[in-house]
């Protein structure tokens, strides 16, 4: 998988315009940004900005916001609806706190008060180049994400998908804890490694483990590590996820399952990132980002008291909610036709859905999620005979949904009591053709849904059909 954690180019260097009517400061300011390795511009006036705006590239604009003529304002604002992508720090000789928060509400990067060191000028730049090349990763992967059908095995079109992609890309950029949300099924973890995966640690591990599958105990010990002799069988100490990770990742999933005294354990070491093996003295420094997951309502948990307040603060700085699948049945045929082509053997052509495979599939409500129907698609696929899945080649639920989608369909006359016969006797047979012929009829062709009409097996009604040669043309469709 490509890495989208930073630019695949390397990015020119930072173009700083310095916009100020004392020519010493933009001397000191264009010395110190040129020995950074960036690019100083420097002007005297908010005339000769706007020209240079309109014709150069500036990264990041250096704008005394009490001159020229005390209308640095102005050109903040233009700046930002205008150039958006600028980074602003605002000068100023007037340090008052409503001008910082003007300055700031009105969208200013950074602050700097004058007279200012001028390594503390050095630090706003670094800050904003770093920003720059955070900025221009993020919008690599929503490139990525606009030419592509999702990322990587997260696939999806539908609106619901692109604001999920739109905070994903930005939060893979970051080292925020972030709490997933979703049902089971809707794919939290392939979002937990695609967030690491992104990011600018992406080399480094990434390691999960679920909560809910394990006994507390258990789970403390992985998490945290254990010295020998600890317990009954530590014939060797080990190390926790937390120590492991070493800059990666730790993925607690369905982290509403922790107990409470766990969740203090690892409340205290997410503060003082550090933490202390089972059975250890002494404790170990830790670097690692926490990504969790639950299908739980963790908020409704913590009023409850079954999740600690403080460490749900800890842990929800970002949160992502996946969309059921029923909310997004726009991306099922994307899904499926993933599904699908991973199915395609030995370089030949994937498995393909009939119509009313695919019909009962966008109706179905799907509670288990992706999971579901990922699993449908494995299933059809093993039990098709031949290139093209059928609805009766889907798992029981599906068929039963696909045929009470005809519940409200009349009954064919052959299956209806005949109580006059006017001395005429009709073979059995022929009453068992005629019926199996208005069944598929009335159902469209549909052979699952006539088996379920005439109560008898698909296997039977395939003999059936053979046995009487009724063939497509004959049922007439």
């Amino acid at each position: 998988m490509t890495n989208y954690a930073y630019p695949t180019e390397r990015p020119g260097p930072l173009h700083v315009l310095i916009v100020d009517e004392d020519p010493a400061v933009r001397s000191a300011c264009t010395e110190i940004i040129a020995k950074r390795g960036f690019a100083p511009h420097a002007v005297d006036s908010l005339a000769a900005a706007r020209i240079l705006l309109r014709g150069n590239s500036v990264d990041v604009l250096l704008l005394d916001l009490k001159s020229p003529a005390g209308a640095g304002l102005e050109l903040l604002e233009e700046v930002k609806m205008l150039h958006p992508e600028i980074s602003v720090i605002v000068m100023t000789a007037f340090a008052t706190v409503s001008s910082a928060v003007e300055a700031m509400r009105t969208g200013a990067a950074d602050y700097l008060t004058k007279p200012f060191a001028l390594e503390e000028l050095a630090a706003v730049l670094e800050r904003a180049a770093e920003r720059r090349k955070v900025d221009l990763a993020s919008r690599q992967l929503r490139e990525k994400l606009r030419s592509e059908q999702g990322l990587g095995n997260i696939i999806g079109r539908s609106s619901e998908m692109e604001k999920l992609y739109r905070i994903l890309s930005k939060v893979a950029q970051t080292a925020h804890p972030v709490l997933i949300l979703g049902e089971s099924g809707t794919g939290k973890e392939l979002v937990a490694r695609s967030i690491h995966a992104h990011g600018p640690n992406a080399a480094k591990p990434f390691l999960p483990v679920d909560c809910g599958s394990l006994v507390p105990t258990l789970v403390e010990s992985e998490l945290f590590g254990y010295v020998k002799g600890a317990f009954t069988g530590a014939n060797r100490s080990k190390d926790g996820l937390l120590a492991s990770a070493e800059g990666g990742t730790v993925f607690l999933d369905e982290i509403g399952e922790m107990p409470l005294d766990l969740q203090a354990k690892l409340l205290r070491a997410l503060q003082e990132k550090e933490i202390r093996p089972v059975g250890a003295i002494h404790r170990v420094a830790i670097n690692v980002r926490i990504l969790a997951a639950t299908n739980r309502d963790l908020s409704t948990m913590v009023e409850q008291g079954r999740f600690r307040k403080d460490l749900f603060y800890r842990l929800n700085v970002v949160s992502l909610r996946i969309p059921p699948l029923r909310d997004r049945r726009e991306d099922i045929p994307l899904l499926i036709a993933h599904f699908l082509e991973r199915k395609k053997k030995n370089g030949g052509e994937s498995p393909v859905l009939s119509d009313a495979a695919l019909r009962t599939m966008m109706e179905y409500s799907w509670p288990g999620n992706v999971r579901e129907l990922e699993n449908s698609v494995e299933r059809a696929c093993a039990l098709s005979s031949g290139p093209v899945l059928h609805a009766g080649d889907l798992p029981t639920q599906l068929q039963n949904f696909h045929v009470q989608a005809y519940h409200t369909v009349p009954v064919p006359v052959a299956l209806q009591p005949r109580h006059e016969t006017h001395g005429a006797v009709t073979p059995l047979a022929e009453l068992e053709r005629q019926a199996i012929l208005d069944a598929l009829r009335c159902l469209k062709g549909d052979k699952l849904a006539a088996a379920k009409l005439l109560g008898i097996g698909k296997t039977t009604l395939y003999r059936k059909l053979k046995e009487y040669g009724l063939g497509e043309s004959a049922v007439g469709l």
